[in-house]
């Protein structure tokens, strides 16, 4: 098995920040020239997250409605009890969504729908920089 890392930096706003990362996910996996592998999208962090969706103005305006509905920012959290710095509600929506995505490369290609994207959300209460690794398994 050989395995390849790749890495790069993303600044955010947060506040469910939602990026489209597809193109650089694409750019450090083609630069291999590898035909079939598994490809692991991931970021280090609590409070943000990697997942793929339609990155369409609709769903990034539905996307951070629904997330408010059920890890609303205004809540009180006993982590913010702990920690003050009332970013309770991030570390929820990223536990919810995940850290990570895994999608196969097939014949040199990742294996993505027609409208599938790939993302980052930063849910933290205020602007970051995140690091993004991709790691490449053949």
């Amino acid at each position: 098995m050989t395995v390849y890392t790749e890495h790069f930096l993303i600044n955010t706003h947060g506040f469910t920040d939602i990026i489209d990362i597809t193109e650089k996910v694409k750019s450090a996996v083609y630069k291999h020239n590898i035909k079939e592998a598994n490809v692991v999208v991931a970021l280090p962090g609590s409070t943000a997250s990697i997942t793929t969706i339609e990155y369409e103005p609709g769903l990034i305006k539905d996307l951070p409605a629904i997330l408010d509905e059920i890890a609303p920012m205004n809540k009180q959290y006993h982590h913010d009890d702990i920690w003050h710095d009332g970013n309770g509600y991030a570390h929820i929506r990223a536990a919810m969504i995940g850290s990570s995505v895994t999608i196969p490369l097939i014949e040199g290609a990742l294996l993505l729908g027609t409208w599938q994207q790939i993302v980052l959300i930063d849910f933290d209460n205020k602007p970051r920089a995140r690091n993004i690794y991709v790691q490449i398994i053949c």
